[in-house]
């Protein structure tokens, strides 16, 4: 009787200890399921990122540029408070989340395992594939595990502005995402009329760059990324706009009249 009750007693034990822990070190790894076009891109664009010697700035600038004129298509993570969360890799349409967590992972792999990798974990907190961990505020990226982005947005003007903001927080009391909290956090952007030529000239190709909203409860309403071209410097974004639909080079100048501001963040 007394070997049945310590056996009993190491089998609680045992239980108790697995559901401590977290549930990545129990689930298996997500896998994405691949189409066709997006399967052979990945390939593509893994060994263009495998030819680009030096640091990730010359890597994001020609990852990015593989994109122009992908369709833009709304909404194409799946997961919700009440649906399970699905690792989605889809290079047929982006939005501009999608677009940003692609060429992030692009630039900071080899081959596809680490390309999966990375893009859990540019996309979601602590690498676990669920909604309630997936980095919902573009803020996130310089803010949460593991952090993608360094927000170096108020050492790049005097006229930087810092917002105390309620994160998923409405106006009327609900929220933009229901089942997950709201979180207090402090947004600095550099508004849009402070964001002359010298504040330009300190941001580097491939630099994220997030549309600051006044908004109650939002950080940004749209993100992209810095590059320097030939043509002057742009805002490379996947566009919802009628006239684009797509990833598109948008004059960096012309944008800024269109918002209030920015928030740049930095890759690590």
């Amino acid at each position: 009787m007394r070997a049945l009750t310590r056996v009993l007693l190491m089998l609680v034990t045992l239980v108790s200890a697995l559901v401590g822990l977290p549930s990545q070190a129990m689930a298996a790894p997500a896998e994405p399921t691949l189409d066709e076009a997006t399967s052979r891109q990945l390939d593509e664009l893994l060994a263009l990122r495998n030819s680009i010697p030096g640091d990730r700035t010359a890597a994001i600038a020609q990852l990015s540029s593989r994109f122009l004129g992908t369709p833009y298509g709304a909404n194409m993570l799946i997961g919700s408070a009440a649906q399970p969360e699905q690792l989605v890799v889809d290079f047929r349409a982006v939005d501009c989340f999608t677009y940003l967590d692609y060429v992030d992972a692009l630039s900071r792999s080899a081959d596809r395992a680490q390309f999966v990798q990375n893009l859990v974990a540019t996309r979601y907190a602590d690498s676990r594939v669920e909604f309630t961990s997936r980095k919902h505020f573009f803020t996130d990226w310089a803010t949460v595990n593991r952090t993608a982005a360094a927000d170096i947005t108020r050492s790049l003007s005097p006229g930087a502005v810092t917002v105390t903001k309620h994160l998923n927080a409405k106006t009327d009391g609900g929220n933009y995402l229901p089942g997950l909290p709201v979180v207090d956090r402090d947004i600095t952007y550099v508004p849009a009329a402070a964001f002359d030529n010298g504040v330009i000239g300190n941001l580097h190709t491939g630099d994220f760059l997030g549309a600051y909203t006044d908004t109650a409860g939002l950080d940004v309403t749209h993100v992209g990324i810095f590059v320097s071209t030939p043509n002057g410097p742009m805002f490379r974004n996947a566009s919802s706009l009628t006239a684009d639909e797509q990833v598109v080079d948008t004059p960096l100048t012309q944008y800024l009249t269109t918002v209030p501001g920015l928030v740049v963040l930095r890759p690590n």
